[in-house]
């Protein structure tokens, strides 16, 4: 029981850090001795470096000229030969180590307690052992009556909520009193004025919401102070009557100012605790006087500005922590004075002024938080910085998975192969509707473009191999990130608008087969280059307004701007919501409700029209067809979509789930679209079987003489013969990708040369 309670929940969560980090630096066992072994060998040329220079994204192994990479820290396994590559593992800076300075039970009075009750009589709903006096959850409204010789009162979990003026009288060995989870709202100045020896008063979680410095009158000895969890909206000069106070906690309360008189006789802080309150501003001279102080948590207010010379005198301090704040800006020179700090915490802040100078100075460093791990790269000399990856990348690579790392070549080489295929065999084979086979092409090239991106991501993963950290951030602000970038948004827009043009025609002539017009070259070719020219428009747009939409394609390695988490800018986010969930959106459903809408009118024409026999056969072929192409875009787009609205909607989401979307998710309609459009048709299939025939026979596919050997074309149309209810119905129909700008279906008809057909 003589334990600092209100703050076991840090312990745990710091038990809880330290485990985490064991369990995660054993996965990099066998990594970290080939890299040690390789650290070594550089060693043995460069012994003369010193520590202090060590390369971007290595540490120094104590007072020793060796450097080791950031991910052999704490790794289980002594790299360094000293250890002191196992240091620091946890972040014990700041209050653990603090506490323990402070607040350490002295050895010499372990064991000289009695278990006998020394206090005479106590009420019945208490415990009594020595001098302490345990009544924790006996429902007092009123706090007892004791013996004057308590050293020690734990009345927690009570319903006390008023404090008598005289409720404390007399307790002149009082050292620690916890008042903590009762319902006190005020307390009376003077209150605790005979408690002359009182070193720990806790009081959190009541609904205190006004204190004054003459309430805690006669506090001369108290060394810790906690008034967590309560409705204080202000302090003013706290401790003037508490001049030895050395730790203050005040978290959780609805303090809006901090001004420079509220700390100005705590000179002896050296813990100092204002998270989760309304904080908005703070005035420069707010902490000036608190030369001792070892750690500041100002994390979760409202401060928008830090005041340049907030933390000038703060010499000593250990730990900062600034985070969730919606801070808008951080000079270079912030940190400047802070030659001892060894944790800094900034997460959930947007620096958009973010530069090495800002963290150089501080060389005591060994943790550091940020909102991005792209940030990590900023610090590269602090031996632990978290996130150590943000789901895509890794201190180490580009792509922090194995199996990504493997896939981006199949899937590039699959997509880029399958779409060079279909353009060469359209381009090889003459084509009688060659605006079918244009349209084809076209859709083929923005594909490809597909393949293209996951190339160059897979060529700088493998030139960021190992040392991915030390070119981060210059990798995401370089032109080569922000052009592949916009490589991967044309094609997938391209490839949207030409499938949403496809379908809508082959919907038209389907639905409506005596209103279908065929489209001229004109018409197609102009269709076509605004299709193009929209892609461009989109996809390049954000690079021409960089004042607008920042470095919209450089918040992931990948460079792929799925924009899972809030985008750096506002117009960002809207012009990424207009993108994916407008007009993708809308096209896919375009393309969902126009193929059950096909497949609806193909199946009642069918009824009509055929044999029962018949009917089913070629509907089942139809409906295998339109299901595979239905469900290509399902599955490319539907996760997208999913993850817009929760990113909308400020769900987390892991980084890995945006890895495995660019990677897998995005390309499938690039990969599958050459395969489901043309690969697949009969017409294609049947020039590839007469071509592995007249391999066989030795003869040329398209010779032109002799004059009686057979010649292949594309029939992109229906013979003339057939009325225009026939073109349309599902005789003709055996695959949604055979219908043509002119009937909505592709033929192949073997023409022989000198007979005719």
């Amino acid at each position: 029981m003589n334990v600092y309670q209100s703050g076991e929940h840090r312990g745990f969560q710091l038990l809880s850090d330290i485990t985490f980090s064991v369990a995660v630096t054993m996965q990099v066992h066998i990594a970290s001795i080939l890299l040690c072994g390789v650290s070594v060998v550089l060693t043995m040329f460069n012994v003369s470096e010193d520590q202090a220079h060590c390369p971007l994204g290595y540490f120094p192994c104590g007072n020793l000229s060796t450097c080791l990479p950031q991910l052999l820290h704490c790794n289980g396994v002594d790299d360094c030969g000293n250890q002191a590559d196992e240091e620091n593992c946890g972040d014990n800076n700041g209050w653990p180590h603090l506490f323990d300075n402070y607040f350490g039970i002295p050895s010499n009075n372990l064991g000289t307690k009695s278990n006998a009750c020394l206090l005479g009589t106590v009420p019945a709903e208490c415990q009594c052992r020595d001098l302490e006096l345990d009544c924790d959850g006996a429902h007092f409204k009123d706090v007892p009556t004791v013996s004057i010789n308590v050293t020690m009162m734990y009345l927690q979990h009570n319903r006390i909520k008023a404090v008598h003026p005289h409720a404390f009288r007399g307790l002149y060995n009082l050292t620690r009193l916890y008042l903590s989870y009762n319902r006190i709202t005020t307390l009376l100045p003077y209150v605790f004025q005979d408690l002359h020896k009182l070193e720990w008063l806790i009081l959190e979680n009541n609904n205190i919401h006004h204190i004054s410095s003459l309430t805690f009158s006669g506090l001369r000895s108290l060394v810790l102070l906690v008034l967590l969890n309560n409705a204080l909206t202000k302090l003013d000069d706290i401790c003037l009557e508490m001049p030895r106070l050395n730790w203050l906690d005040v978290e959780g309360n609805k303090i809006e100012i901090v001004g420079n008189v509220t700390f100005r006789s705590c000179n002896m802080l050296t813990v100092l605790v204002l998270q989760r309150n309304c904080i908005s501003y703070i005035h420069v001279q707010a902490f000036s006087l608190l030369r001792k102080l070892g750690e500041l948590d100002l994390s979760n207010n409202r401060i928008k500005a830090i005041p340049p010379d907030l933390f000038v005198n703060l010499g000593d301090l250990l730990q900062l922590n600034i985070s969730y704040n919606p801070i808008m800006d951080l000079q270079v020179d912030h940190f400047d004075k802070l030659h001892k700090l060894k944790s800094l915490s900034i997460e959930g802040i947007e620096i958009g002024n973010i530069h090495r100078r800002m963290f150089e100075p501080l060389k005591n460093l060994t943790h550091i938080y940020f909102k991005k791990f792209q940030y990590c790269g900023y610090a590269p000399h602090v031996r632990s910085c978290k996130p150590n990856t943000d789901g895509i990348s890794s201190f180490e690579d580009l792509l922090a998975n194995i199996v990504l790392r493997v896939f981006v070549w199949v899937v590039s080489a699959t997509t880029c192969f399958g779409n060079i295929f279909v353009i060469c065999m359209r381009s090889y084979i003459r084509s009688e509707n060659k605006l079918h086979a244009m349209c084809i092409i076209s859709l083929c090239c923005a594909d490809g473009l597909m393949g293209v991106y996951l190339f160059m991501i897979g060529a700088y993963d493998l030139k960021f191999r190992g040392e991915y950290n030390r070119h981060a951030q210059a990798w995401m602000d370089s032109v080569p990130c922000q052009v592949i970038g916009s490589l991967a948004m044309l094609s997938t827009e391209v490839s949207v608008l030409l499938l949403t043009y496809l379908t809508l025609e082959k919907y038209i002539c389907i639905v409506y087969p005596f209103r279908y017009l065929t489209p001229g070259r004109r018409r197609t070719v102009t269709i076509l280059v605004v299709i193009w020219i929209l892609g461009f428009v989109i996809a390049f747009l954000p690079l021409v307004f960089k004042g607008v939409f920042k470095n919209f394609y450089g918040t992931n390695g990948v460079c792929f701007p799925l924009h899972s988490e809030q985008p750096e800018t506002l117009g960002a986010q809207v012009y990424s919501i207009v993108i994916f969930l407008g007009l993708n959106l809308v096209a896919f459903l375009i393309i969902v409700l126009s193929y059950g809408s096909m497949f609806y009118n193909i199946q009642r024409t069918g009824t009509q029209t055929t044999k029962y026999s018949n009917h089913i056969k070629k509907e089942l072929t139809i409906a295998k067809r339109f299901f595979s192409i239905v469900i290509t875009d399902s599955l490319c787009w539907i996760p997208i979509f999913i993850l817009k609205i929760l990113s909308l909607m400020e769900v987390e989401i892991p980084g890995t789930i945006s890895s495995w979307v660019v990677i897998f998710i995005l390309p499938i309609n690039s990969a599958l679209n050459p395969i489901l459009y043309t690969l697949t048709t009969r017409p294609f299939k049947e020039t590839l079987l007469q071509v592995w025939s007249n391999y066989r026979q030795r003869r040329p596919l398209l010779s032109s003489h002799p004059p009686h050997l057979p010649s292949f074309t594309w029939q992109e149309m229906w013979p003339l013969q057939e009325n225009s209810q026939t073109l349309c119905s599902p005789d003709y129909l055996a695959h949604p990708s055979e219908m043509s700008n002119n009937s909505g279906t592709t033929q192949l008809l073997p023409l022989e040369g000198s007979k005719g057909t």
